[in-house]
């Protein structure tokens, strides 16, 4: 089945004995269950028989999210966790267990995931070295050096669009013992399936493409059949789930993903191209540039003619009063923090998502004050365009 058909179709309508099947997923609000032997709740308690105990070890609905997301992504199992960075976080605990408590990032990422690694992970113990995911180079001396448990990246980096070979660096990982985690919130599955390419466990943040409509906090990892086990392991004690009626919206937007991703792609393209010829932007980094750093990545991993849905872009001359001023001007595109909803979102990563990162380290980074960086929504490409032009006259 192709991945619109399985959107669409997986998850839903499992069928209970000789019951009537619902079309779409109830939502479970019990948190305990019983059945009418102890017997059987015995089995199930000793993972024995498949069931239902206890909301933090399971729950219907979400389970078939889970099972939703871990089809599109073609893993063995997924779990859904209440937050991008609880999935973030619980993944590579998953990593780490029986392997050497260290991490090979990229130091081309998300400003929190950042923050997690230092501020959470290397006070316990856990040795954590940042290297350029896109020097392959630099990527085998580090794995060779610091022989991690974990490799960690970004598909698509945030907030400047690099992407690192993944194929490549799943076998560098492989060779060394490592676990290969992949961030995919930018990309989706509609257009990278790291696990496909030899990555062992992905995460997203639900709230961004999954979901899609702005209304659900949620995260989801995703694994191969090694590492799953591990995850659900470590979740049965932490307890990082989502609820029913976030994993309920969740996959009720999956199902719409494949035609706002396509759109809002298309969107981004045509957005990155009319930037490009105004002389007030000082630079577009968006994955269709023909003279982007990781071009021939770009041809060779994505779904062919996407290039995904966000760019970001430099206002010559800006300073941070100027663009709060250009972001006070938009009245279509939407000045918040997040992104992959179905409105267009811009986002001054100085100020939210890289805002706890000195800016010695951003401007190491590449980020610098000047950058902006938008989500395409699925408005018609004209409106957003005239709401970009207007903003950026002063």
């Amino acid at each position: 089945m192709k991945l619109e058909s399985q959107l669409v179709h997986a998850g839903d309508r499992k069928r209970n004995h000789d019951s009537a099947i619902p079309s779409t997923t109830p939502i479970h609000l019990g948190t305990t269950f019983f059945y009418e032997s102890a017997e059987k709740l015995d089995r199930i308690f000793g993972h024995e028989e498949e069931g239902f105990s206890y909301s933090r070890y399971g729950n219907p609905t979400s389970q078939a999210l889970e099972d939703l997301v871990a089809s599109v992504e073609n893993g063995h199992g997924a779990l859904a966790t209440a937050s991008g960075m609880a999935a973030i976080q619980i993944a590579v605990q998953a990593a780490l267990v029986d392997r050497p408590h260290s991490i090979v990032s990229s130091g081309d990422l998300y400003g929190a995931s950042i923050s997690m690694f230092n501020q959470m992970f290397a006070p316990l113990g856990v040795d954590v070295t940042y290297v350029d995911m896109c020097d392959l180079e630099a990527v085998e001396k580090a794995i060779t050096a610091k022989k991690p448990g974990c490799v960690y990246t970004e598909t698509v980096s945030n907030p400047l669009m690099r992407v690192a070979e993944l194929d490549r660096i799943a076998e560098l990982s492989r060779a060394a013992g490592a676990a290969f985690v992949v961030d995919n919130t930018f990309a989706t599955p509609v257009l990278v399936r790291p696990l496909e390419l030899g990555a062992n466990l992905v995460v997203h943040s639900a709230t961004k493409y999954l979901a899609g409509h702005g209304d659900v906090l949620g995260g989801v990892v995703v694994g191969d059949e090694e590492h799953i086990a591990m995850v659900r392991t470590l979740s049965r004690i932490s307890g990082p789930v989502l609820g029913p009626f976030e994993s309920y919206l969740t996959m009720r937007g999956m199902k719409t993903l494949a035609l706002r991703f396509e759109r809002q792609c298309q969107n981004a393209k045509t957005v990155a191209e009319w930037l490009s010829g105004r002389r007030c932007i000082e630079r577009v980094f968006y994955c269709s540039d023909p003279n982007h750093p990781d071009a021939a990545t770009v041809r060779r991993l994505f779904a062919p003619g996407l290039y995904s849905a966000i760019l970001s872009f430099e206002i010559k001359d800006a300073q941070k009063n100027s663009i709060m001023q250009f972001m006070d001007r938009l009245k279509v595109v939407v000045p918040g923090t997040s992104l992959g909803d179905v409105h267009t979102l811009l986002l001054y990563p100085a100020m939210a998502s890289h805002r706890d990162i000195s800016p010695k380290q951003r401007e190491r980074m590449g980020i610098r004050d000047n950058l902006v960086r938008l989500a395409l929504g699925i408005e018609a490409v004209d409106d957003i365009i005239a709401d970009l032009d207007q903003a950026l006259r002063v």
